[in-house]
Order: structure tokens, then sequence, then C-alpha cells
């Protein structure tokens, strides 16, 4: 079994060689808006997964998972003749839903700045319910 440090510099290989192999390799138009953000390999490196976002909407999403899915082949043997391990691992495509997490993250962090602002300019005009120390005794009066 390999260390996980080879696994990820196996992995970073593999997603630069697919990449290439996209832009090269590939005629399908389907997988030209296609963008390789990640890949991982499992520490026995049988397995790899590589991650991808597409520019576009459902439709060109729908047509890149099929279009890899007919370049299966050829992408394999390219990370088989650019890599150097015993075995090819086996390919498996998923799409990236970080851009989807990011933009819904970024909408909540802009309501949160808002409310923020609004709440900002609600405490500078705030003015205290009794006194400034509700807490103060009229012991301590005497005392000073």
């Amino acid at each position: 079994m390999a260390d996980s440090a080879r696994a990820a510099k196996l992995a970073q290989r593999i997603k630069v060689v697919v990449a290439e192999a996209l832009r090269r390799r590939v005629k399908d138009p389907r997988v030209e808006g296609l963008t390789v953000t990640d890949a991982r390999v499992t520490n026995d490196l049988q397995h790899a997964t590589v991650y991808y976002t597409v520019f576009g909407d459902e439709t060109a999403q729908s047509e890149a998972k099929i279009g890899l899915e007919r370049a299966k082949g050829v992408l394999r043997a390219e990370v088989g003749k650019n890599i150097t391990v015993r075995l090819t691992p086996t390919l498996e495509f998923v799409a990236d839903v970080i851009p989807e997490n990011a933009s819904n993250l970024e909408a909540l962090l802009r309501v949160a700045k808002e409310r923020d602002a609004k709440l900002a300019e609600l405490s500078a005009n705030a003015e205290f319910a009794g006194e400034a120390d509700p807490y103060k005794k009229d012991d301590e009066d005497a005392e000073a």
C-alpha cells in the first residue's frame, strides 16, 4: 500500500495529464467548456476521481458528462503513458460542486453583512433603557 503523500503527488499529475489530454487529444465539442479542478487518488493507487466544472447551464453540464464518459478510454490511456505506476488507475469523473457552494456562501455572507450594518446603525442611536449602570448601589454614592 502506498503512502498518502505519493497518492497526492500522483493525483496532481493525473489532474494535469487529464486537463492536457482534454485540450489536445479529445476533439469532442461537449467537453470544450470543461475545467479540471481537482483529482484524488486512493492510497492503493488503483482508483482516481477527477473533479470538473463546466461553464454553462444544466444542458451543458449533462452534455459534458456524456462527453467525458465517451472519452474515458482515451484519457485513461494518456494517464497510463504519462505516469510511472505499475497499474493505471481507473478514472471516475465527478462534477465539482465547490463553485455552487461558494456562491451560496457568498450570498449568506452578503446577508450577514447587511444585517450587521443595520444593527450598527440601530446601536449608534441607541440609548440605555434605564440608567447607564443598573447595578450601581446607593451605598457607593455615600462612601465616595
